[in-house]
């Protein structure tokens, strides 16, 4: 009996549709969850039987009983809107009034000179090294993480971000004072992946088909992570068994754990390396568009938020508390 064309499961479909857009992993994982929580809160049923009204009750449930923040919500909207756009090529209707939560404009944590110093004395290994590229060139956890060893040019000092946020690539630089460590690490990660050679795993996870394009990449050392997994990857996902990046919850924990070592009360966390980065080139004086292409930022409307944390007092400005009478 013919039951008709298959079709893969929704979650498949998204998956595929996110893929082919070359949208980055972390937003594939963000979608879909919020597509899975969509279909369990709604009691199972498929998105196909359902539309503007049931996505207005998730939304409103998500403000009211899980009293998430405006930027979650948010995103929780765009990926349903994704969903039935873009993977069932249909349009939801209209959807009820429901506000459009406003995300507060908040002003970056950023530690002090001292402080993220202090921090990075409390981590070794790995989740040192990767602490020092976040403060001292700026990166996002998951632009280090994702670092080849063909990005890292230790005769130029330099660091090539490829395909961060908004798929751009960038050049930052590399301190001088993580080189020697850096250089060492990569020795020893060499030695390692010479081993998973060896061994039959000395394979990685190529990006845009350029497996197919150089058949032996895979297995070349410039195409190593920096900072390989202690395991083994066998997710199906990325092919044969290879040894897939540090994992961002690993370097996440040590962070955390090193500022409260460290005494820090500040609500810090990976991403605040990134912001003292900027924060501290513009108290050195250096201009804002070049903190802006060091960063990455599209707008230099995004890198002005750094001129409100500087260390000068409101804009600038001495207090009258602070002046001495003639």
């Amino acid at each position: 009996m013919d039951g008709g064309p298959f079709k893969p499961r929704i979650l498949d479909r998204l998956r595929a549709a996110i893929r082919t857009r070359h949208y980055s992993r972390r937003t594939e994982e963000a979608y879909v969850a919020w597509v899975r929580q969509f279909i369990v809160q709604q009691g199972m049923r498929h998105p196909e039987t359902m539309g503007a009204r049931e996505v207005g009750d998730f939304l409103r449930w998500l403000a009211t009983a899980r009293r998430v923040s405006g930027s979650t919500q948010n995103q929780a909207l765009s990926a349903l809107l994704f969903l039935y756009r873009e993977v069932l090529g249909q349009d939801p209707g209209p959807l009820p009034w429901i506000p459009r939560a406003r995300t507060p404009e908040r002003l970056p944590v950023v530690f002090s000179r001292g402080e993220a110093l202090r921090v990075i004395a409390q981590l070794s290994g790995a989740p040192r090294l990767v602490a020092m590229l976040l403060y001292g060139s700026g990166l996002r956890l998951l632009e280090a993480l994702e670092l080849r060893v063909k990005d890292i040019d230790f005769d130029r000092g330099e660091v090539v971000v490829r395909q961060g946020k908004g798929l751009k690539d960038r050049v930052t630089m590399l301190p001088v004072a993580v080189q020697a460590d850096l250089a060492a690490h990569l020795e020893a990660v060499r030695r390692q992946h010479d081993s998973d050679v060896r061994a039959g795993v000395g394979r990685v996870a190529l990006p845009d088909g350029i497996e197919r394009k150089y058949p032996g990449a895979a297995l070349e050392w410039k195409w190593q992570f920096v900072f390989p997994a202690a395991r083994i990857c066998r997710d199906p996902r990325w092919g044969s068994p290879s040894r897939f990046h540090l994992h961002e919850s690993a370097v996440q924990r040590e962070v955390t754990r090193a500022i409260r070592a460290a005494g820090i009360v500040k609500r810090g966390s990976c991403h605040t390396f990134r912001h003292s980065f900027a924060t501290h080139l513009l108290e050195d004086g250096y201009d804002i568009r070049t903190v802006q292409e060091l960063l990455g930022h599209r707008d230099v409307g995004t890198t002005m938020v750094y001129t409100h944390v500087l260390n000068r007092g409101g804009m600038g400005v001495r207090s009258p508390m602070d002046r001495r009478p003639r």
